[in-house]
């Protein structure tokens, strides 16, 4: 039935978000750095984790546990929650289910370029429908950056949204969408189609049987692929959606375009790649996570 495919997909990317919320928060602050932050008021000094630079995952990770003690690793984590339901969900369940309506009769198993389009369509759906969460989760996982008297300062994803809504407008939950919807895109099929590929590869060859061992395998490798294929994309996604929109004042990026040509501008094209090593040390765990779960629920729920 359809609805299991969405059902399956939540709760295997409910338990792979949870575990690596941590290298997530870590990502965003690295993706961060660099840019633009808003002027200090006059007497008032930024806060260590908002002026020091740290050039890698380890050391951004103590900073953060440093300056803001050990449960600020998973700031954020009730939005990456919903973000899961929602986003996740949607782009896995609609996977499985885009993939059965594209099979032709002669076809055992689905050709690659189907794979990789029922992919971009389930990624932008997902991402539509878990923007305002997505958004939630950036915000609460950079606030801590900034300097006290900055910070935002949401106490859990209803706050933040509600928030949002009242001082900014409902379209605020919708910020950054075009470029959320392009990763989503761009992650779905690349993380989803390499994933299927591989495992079908593998098993149609003989070289493993269809288990564990073949899912982790997959799994790594499309995390990878996914981490190089999506960064860029991410990088901009995080400051568009973190971006403070003063009141009578033009915001900092007008768009995708805009935010990119600033950043490398400002910091050179490899800028686009800030936060890759805790992207791909995320993405390979998540990935592994993911599918090692989504297989062992799809087997519990089989006869059900």
């Amino acid at each position: 039935m359809g609805w299991r495919n969405f059902v399956e997909g939540g709760l295997a990317s409910i338990v792979a978000g949870s575990v690596t919320h941590p290298l997530d928060l870590i990502k965003v602050r690295m993706q961060l750095q660099g840019e633009t932050a808003a002027p200090a008021l006059a007497g008032v000094s930024h806060s260590p984790s908002s002026g020091t630079y740290c050039t890698g995952t380890l050391s951004m990770g103590r900073q953060v546990v440093k300056t803001e003690g050990l449960k600020a690793l998973y700031s954020g984590v009730s939005a990456s929650i919903l973000r899961q339901v929602l986003y996740s969900s949607t782009r896995l369940g609609l996977y499985d289910v885009l993939k059965a309506q594209m099979q032709g009769k002669n076809e055992n198993t689905l050709p690659v370029h189907k794979k990789i389009a029922a992919g971009l369509a389930a990624g932008a759906i997902g991402a539509a429908v878990g923007c305002p969460a997505d958004v939630a989760m950036v915000r609460m996982q950079a606030d801590g950056r900034l300097p006290a008297f900055q910070r935002r300062n949401y106490t859990g994803v209803g706050d933040a949204l509600i928030r949002m809504v009242r001082q900014e407008g409902l379209a605020s939950l919708w910020t950054g969408s075009a470029p959320t919807v392009q990763r989503a895109m761009v992650v779905t099929a690349s993380q989803l189609a390499t994933y299927d590929q591989i495992k079908d590869y593998l098993i149609s060859k003989h070289l493993v049987q269809d288990g564990i061992a073949t899912h982790i395998t997959a799994s790594i490798s499309a995390g990878f692929v996914t981490s190089v294929a999506s960064n860029p994309i991410d990088v901009i996604k995080t400051r568009i959606m973190n971006m403070e929109v003063k009141p009578g004042q033009k915001p900092p990026y007008t768009g995708a375009v805009d935010c990119a040509i600033k950043t490398i501008k400002k910091e050179g094209p490899m800028a686009l790649y800030k936060g890759f090593i805790p992207t791909v040390t995320r993405q390979g765990p998540f990935a592994v996570v993911l599918f090692v779960t989504l297989e062992q629920v799809k087997a519990l729920l089989k006869d059900h």
